[in-house]
């Protein structure tokens, strides 16, 4: 009985850190979709919003850490147990870097806005990469919540979409700066802001990673699609 109770207890903790997590993985979603409006109408309102909620996200980082290595010390939890606290807390890291890239975006609109001339730049070809980012990154956290391999397997996939995206903006917008060059500033913010895209696909990529790691107990980390389809199966 004092076994069971026990373990409840373990159950418990862990469904409130994941919930946690959940609630984390909401509001940087909610930070990429305003910073991604404000690239699209080129508000520095709300540009200022994202930046206002990144104290927020990186407090409950620090939050989700702390109960982490809580219920690590008092539990002394076992295999998966042990590589599902580890996942999270990494999955955490990631979601606290998503943040920062929206903050990022936040910055270059300002930047942009600053320069005088946004109406001029390609700012609305980036709305396909924002939105397979933004839809990546909540496919990543629905997968965590189920632990889902399949879904996780879909994702790392999915992420090579958004890496061509990014690589056919860069081509555009060196064209765009080698026809006017007085965009050039206010382009390289534009650059800034679709790397920052990418980077959302790839911390999604990595929190697909860590499902993995969780379900199958293998660090499929810098491996071939092969060989993750492999050990998912």
């Amino acid at each position: 009985m004092p076994e069971k109770h026990l373990s409840t207890q373990f159950d418990s903790e862990l469904s409130a850190v994941s919930s946690r997590v959940m609630e984390m993985g909401g509001l940087v979603e909610s930070q990429i979709q305003q910073a991604v409006y404000a690239l699209s109408k080129f508000s520095v309102e709300v540009a200022n919003e994202v930046s206002a909620t990144e104290p927020r996200v990186n407090a409950m980082e620090v939050d989700i850490d702390r109960e982490l290595s809580s219920i690590i010390a008092r539990r002394q939890p076992t295999a998966r147990d042990l590589r599902l606290l580890m996942a999270i807390s990494k999955t955490t890291a990631n979601l606290e870097r998503v943040g920062d890239e929206a903050e990022k975006i936040a910055r270059m609109v300002r930047s942009i806005i600053k320069g005088g001339t946004p109406r001029s730049l390609p700012a609305h070809e980036l709305r396909v990469a924002a939105d397979m980012a933004a839809g990546l990154l909540r496919k990543a956290l629905d997968a965590f919540a189920r632990l889902d391999t399949a879904a996780a397997v879909a994702i790392l996939k999915e992420d090579d979409s958004i890496d061509r995206e990014f690589n056919g903006f860069v081509r555009k917008l060196v064209t765009y700066m080698m026809e006017d060059p007085r965009t050039i500033s206010p382009s390289l913010d534009l650059l800034f802001v679709a790397k920052a895209l990418e980077r959302i696909g790839d911390h999604a990529k990595n929190i697909a990673e860590f499902i993995i790691y969780v379900v199958k107990g293998a660090d499929v980390r810098h491996t071939s699609m092969e060989q993750i389809e492999s050990v998912v199966k």
